[in-house]
């Protein structure tokens, strides 16, 4: 990658993870992007966190998507700015922006299987995040 990436802070990581999940079918739902949106408005871990940044860090991620390497760097970099406490929150959040739309597509699983990886979630404790995420994005 030939331009020089911005350092994330926990919160712009988590935000980026979220965006990478809605991007990963190449299809960018209004759902998905309305839940980032709520995600980031209401939820404390994002207390203080300025919504300008929002635009900034979905930019870098979309330029990171076009890099063969782009998710392993992207893995890297949320991977830096995360606390170990943050990676189940990380996890729940990408589950969400995933069931947002009421489906989960091949490659939005796949990427939900390798974040479960890369932060080394418990198979136990992801089945109980995937299930509240279900829970929450059910359709009536």
């Amino acid at each position: 990658m030939s331009h020089t990436l911005p350092a994330f802070t926990a919160q712009d990581a988590l935000v980026a993870l979220m965006v990478t999940v809605s991007v990963s079918d190449e299809a960018i739902r209004t759902s998905e992007l309305v839940a980032i949106e709520r995600q980031v408005n209401h939820l404390p871990v994002f207390a203080g966190y300025d919504m300008d940044r929002l635009k900034e860090v979905a930019q870098t991620v979309y330029r990171l998507m076009e890099d063969e390497d782009g998710l392993d760097t992207l893995f890297a970099m949320t991977r830096q700015a995360l606390p170990e406490r943050l990676y189940e929150t990380a996890y729940a959040l990408a589950c969400d922006v995933a069931a947002a739309d009421g489906r989960l597509g091949q490659s939005e699983l796949r990427l939900l299987e390798e974040v479960r990886d890369e932060f080394d979630i418990d198979r136990l404790h992801a089945a109980a995040i995937e299930r509240g995420a279900r829970a929450r994005h059910v359709l009536a």
